[in-house]
């Protein structure tokens, strides 16, 4: 018999066995080995990621970066993807709380040095009342005490605004709060002269009619404009608050014909000033009808 191959011998068999070896030999020439260069790669770029747990120190010190990144290109990708995000949140958007945070602030500002002034001098409106009228309001210990309260008060009223303008602190609180304060404070020492016998009736009258009357009178032409306050007023204001603060304490003698002579200095002060408040305002709503008309007229032209 001549030699024959061994496929065609097995014949259809043997040519299956044969294409099967073959295949088999096919994949497993396709799976190359894991060289420890390969290996010290892989565990280098676990490293860099976190790595697990037990690596050593050095592991990831021997492998450079650009091998780290060659052995796990996708974790490379991960990490810059999250980088980029984390910068377009940081740079180019503004944060959630952003404008949360902002409008703390802006609530917080109400709580600054003026306007902490201001609201001191609210609470000291019913301990002024409280210790002028004890044992009725005629001890010079508590009519002491008293005056304390009401020189602070006073203090306080020329310092709050000038706070407030010089350092940027004006307020809607501040506009509304610091008025009230100081009308407060003055009728609430004015009352209680008049309650006790100490001071007239009509120079109560007088003065708190003249400060509410001037109030009303510049919220009624606050359209046309604001009525500035005048060296005048304060003046006035000044007097008033030493006049006011003498005749709290108890004083004798010469000290209470002073005090006589210096109340009636602010009576004057208060009418004087009241009505110059009052030419004012009608000045000033005159100058506002006429622009409003002019304006008007040059609108229809």
């Amino acid at each position: 018999m001549t030699g024959v191959p061994a496929s065609a011998a097995g014949g259809a068999s043997g040519a299956r066995r044969a294409a099967a070896g073959a295949g088999a030999a096919a994949s497993a020439s396709s799976v190359a080995p894991v060289t420890p260069g390969a290996a010290a790669g892989h565990s280098a770029a676990r490293s860099a990621d976190g790595g697990t747990p037990g690596a050593g120190p050095g592991a990831s010190s021997d492998v450079g970066h650009g091998e780290a990144a060659a052995a796990a290109p996708g974790a490379d990708e991960a990490v810059s993807g999250e980088d980029a995000d984390f910068d377009a949140q940081g740079e180019g958007k503004t944060p959630r709380g952003g404008k949360i945070a902002a409008a703390a602030v802006n609530q917080a500002s109400v709580w600054n040095i003026a306007n902490l002034l201001t609201m001191l001098r609210l609470v000291l409106v019913p301990a002024f009342v409280a210790l002028m009228l004890t044992d009725g309001g005629y001890d010079p210990a508590w009519r002491s005490l008293a005056w304390a309260a009401f020189a602070v008060a006073m203090i306080t009223d020329l310092f709050d605004g000038h706070l407030a303008r010089t350092y940027n602190l004006v307020t809607d609180f501040g506009k509304i709060a610091d008025p009230i304060a100081d009308k407060a404070i003055m009728g609430a020492a004015l009352i209680c002269l008049s309650a006790l016998g100490d001071l007239p009736w009509w120079v109560t009258g007088v003065i708190l009619g003249r400060e509410l009357g001037i109030t009303l009178l510049r919220f009624l032409v606050i359209r046309y404009g604001v009525i500035p306050a005048s060296r005048g007023g304060k003046l006035k204001t000044l007097i008033q608050g030493v006049a006011v603060g003498m005749y709290v304490l108890a004083l004798t003698g010469w000290l209470a014909t002073l005090r006589f002579w210096v109340m009636a200095a602010a009576v004057v002060l208060t009418v004087v000033t009241g009505l110059d408040y009052v030419k004012q305002a009608i000045v000033l709503r005159r100058q506002g009808i006429a622009e409003r008309k002019a304006a008007l007229e040059e609108k229809e032209a």
